[in-house]
C-alpha cells in the first residue's frame, strides 16, 4: 500500500501545470500515488499529464469529459489506493518535504487528518504579486494540540481548505466522504471541508507552510446567473448531511449558520450587479428562516457581522441602499466609518445601562420583555 494518494484534479491549467507536477513528483516521500484526473480539458493539459505518465510509473491519468471540480475529485477518491490521501490543486505546487512532514505527524499521533499553514499569492498595495502567509489558526494557540473536531465547533473558523494537509482514506470511506458533484467548481470544497470537520475524532495542525495557493481573482465579478446561487446550493448539501444526526447539527448548527454567513457576504460582494438586489432578498429569507427556527443566536457572530445579519434579515431594502449600493466593502471607509459609529452608540448604551433611571426601567418593564421572549425576539 502507497504511504499517500495524492489526486490533482486537472482543467485547463497548461500554464502552471509543470511547476505543478514537478513538486509533486519531486517529493521526498516516495512511496506515493499520484493521480491526475482530467476533466476534459480543451488545452494541452492531457499530454502534459501523460507525458510525465509516461517517465514516471507512480502516475495514474484518469481522463473523461468535463464534470466539474467535485466529480473530477471524486473520481480521485475512489481511485486511490493510498494510507493516507493529499489534494495538490494543479496551479499551486508545493515544498518538496510536504507529504514527508505530514505522513509522519499523522502516524505519529494516529490522525484521521493534519492541516498545515500555507501561503497564498495576492497584490501587495503596489499591485504587485507576492506570497502571503495565511495562518489556519487565527488566534495561533491550538497548533501542535490533538484536536477532537467532531467534539468542536469552533474548529469551522480555522481557515477553510481541503488541500494543504492529508486524510486517513479509511476515515474517508467509513463516513463515505466526498464532494458535492455540481457543475463547474465553486464553493465543493466547503462540503469536502465540512464532512471532515464534523466526523474526524483525531486531528491536528501545524504552523509551517508547505503549499502555495494560487486563488482566482476575489475581486473578480460573477457575471452568470448559472454561478450566483452556488454557495446556497452547497450549503443546502452541507446541512443535510449533518442533520442525518441529529446531536451533530446541534452541535454544529451555529457554526454551520456562521460559515453559511461568510459565503454569503463573499459572493454578494463578487457577483454582478444586477444579482445583488435578487441574492441579498434570498439571503434575508434563508437566514430569518433558519433564527426562527434557533439554529444560531446574537453570540455565533461579531459585533459587526450581528449588526449587518440584522439588517440583512429585518430591512434588506435598507442594507442594500446602506452597503451594496454605498459599496460599503470590508476594509473599505464606508466600513470603518460604520463600524467607528457602531461603538459610539454602543458605548452610549453601556453609559445609560449604568444609570439608575435604566435600572428602574429593567425593573418596571420585565413583566413585557418576558411576553415578548415568548413571541419574538427581544
Amino acid at each position: 500500500m502507497n504511504k499517500v494518494s495524492i489526486i490533482l484534479p486537472i482543467y485547463n491549467v497548461s500554464q502552471y501545470l509543470h511547476e505543478c507536477l514537478d513538486s509533486v513528483v519531486r517529493q521526498t516521500l516516495k512511496d506515493i500515488e499520484i493521480i491526475c484526473v482530467n476533466d476534459g480539458s480543451t488545452d494541452d493539459s492531457l499530454e502534459i499529464i501523460q507525458e510525465y505518465a509516461a517517465k514516471d510509473p507512480r502516475i495514474v491519468v484518469i481522463t473523461g469529459p468535463n464534470g466539474g471540480y467535485g466529480k473530477a475529485m471524486n473520481k480521485g477518491l475512489d481511485r486511490a489506493t493510498g494510507e493516507y490521501v493529499g489534494i495538490v490543486e494543479p496551479d499551486d505546487y508545493i515544498s518538496l518535504t510536504m507529504f514527508e512532514d505530514l505522513y509522519e505527524i499523522a502516524k505519529e499521533n494516529d490522525l484521521d487528518f493534519v492541516k498545515a499553514d500555507f501561503y497564498r499569492f495576492g497584490r501587495n498595495d503596489k499591485g504587485d504579486m507576492e506570497l502571503k502567509y495565511v495562518a489556519l489558526d487565527g488566534s495561533k494557540t491550538r497548533y501542535g494540540e490533538l484536536l477532537h473536531p467532531d467534539q468542536d465547533p469552533s474548529l469551522i473558523k480555522f481557515v477553510m481548505n481541503t488541500w494543504a494537509g492529508i486524510y486517513r482514506r479509511e476515515f474517508l470511506e467509513e463516513y463515505h466522504i466526498r464532494h458535492n458533484e455540481t457543475p463547474g467548481a465553486s464553493f465543493q470544497d466547503n462540503g469536502f471541508f465540512f464532512q471532515t470537520t464534523i466526523y474526524g475524532k483525531r486531528a491536528m495542525i501545524v504552523n509551517k507552510p508547505y503549499y502555495r495557493n494560487r486563488r482566482d481573482n476575489p475581486n473578480s465579478s460573477v457575471a452568470s446567473k448559472d454561478k450566483v446561487y452556488c454557495s446556497n446550493v452547497e450549503y443546502d448539501f452541507i446541512k443535510d448531511i449533518i442533520m442525518k444526526d441529529r446531536d451533530l447539527w446541534e452541535r454544529f448548527k451555529a457554526m454551520y449558520n456562521w460559515k453559511k454567513y461568510q459565503n454569503c457576504m463573499f459572493t454578494l460582494n463578487r457577483i454582478a450587479e444586477g444579482f445583488k438586489y435578487e441574492y441579498l432578498q434570498r439571503m434575508s429569507a434563508e437566514f430569518k428562516r433558519a433564527y426562527k427556527l434557533g439554529e444560531f443566536t446574537k453570540e455565533t457572530f461579531t459585533q459587526l457581522e450581528w449588526s449587518k445579519l440584522t439588517m440583512i434579515m429585518d430591512k434588506p431594502d435598507v442594507y442594500f441602499a446602506s452597503y451594496v449600493v454605498g459599496s460599503a466593502k470590508p476594509g473599505s471607509n464606508k466600513e470603518k466609518e460604520l463600524q467607528k459609529k457602531l461603538d459610539e452608540a454602543n458605548k452610549k448604551l453601556a453609559e445609560i445601562k449604568r444609570s439608575n433611571s435604566w435600572r428602574v426601567g429593567r425593573i418596571l418593564t420585565w413583566p413585557l420583555r418576558a411576553l415578548k421572549k415568548l413571541f419574538g425576539r427581544a
